[in-house]
């Protein structure tokens, strides 16, 4: 494989999809999660899982606008969507366009100029475009992370007296 670019396609797929060598993958980490579970805040002061998929929704919206030339950074609102009162059925519609802002990214890397990678997307920050494409990695590994934590401290909840 000697286009970067499709080196970072790679990466940003097994960390979102699967094939990852850590360990779980988003998807992974995300597939057995009900709303319920979602939104439940089993560490204090912890993120919810469901707050967790907003922040990475919205950090993958960013680094797209980034790639349109849009320097404009996240509100805290984009970057941390309250989360409440889903269905079942939304909860799986956000899933799913996390996914689908995966592979939006995925497509946009493998048609990035390999000539302006390690340009700044925008002036401010002025972060290469590869530090942001393997950033988007770096972000899904740490979320999945602390989403396969959230399930482990709610399964204790579940069956401590």
């Amino acid at each position: 494989m000697t286009d970067i670019r499709a080196a970072l396609v790679d990466q940003l797929q097994r960390s979102a999809e699967g094939e990852a060598w850590h360990g779980p993958s988003l998807r992974e980490a995300l597939g057995d999660v009900n709303i319920g579970d979602a939104e439940r805040h089993p560490i204090a002061g912890a993120h919810s899982i469901r707050e967790l998929v907003g922040h990475l929704a919205a950090t993958y919206r960013l680094v797209l606008r980034r790639i349109d030339g849009d320097s404009a950074p996240l509100s805290p609102e984009e970057d941390w969507p309250v989360a409440g009162g889903a269905t079942e059925d939304d909860w799986r519609r956000e899933v799913d366009r996390l996914f689908g802002l995966n592979a939006q990214a995925r497509a946009a890397i493998g048609r990035f100029p390999p000539e302006r990678l390690f340009e700044p997307l925008v002036a401010n920050p002025a972060y290469s475009a590869f530090t942001q494409f393997i950033g988007l990695t770096q972000h899904d590994l740490y979320h999945a992370g602390q989403i396969v934590l959230l399930k482990r401290a709610l399964d204790r909840r579940d069956t401590t007296p």
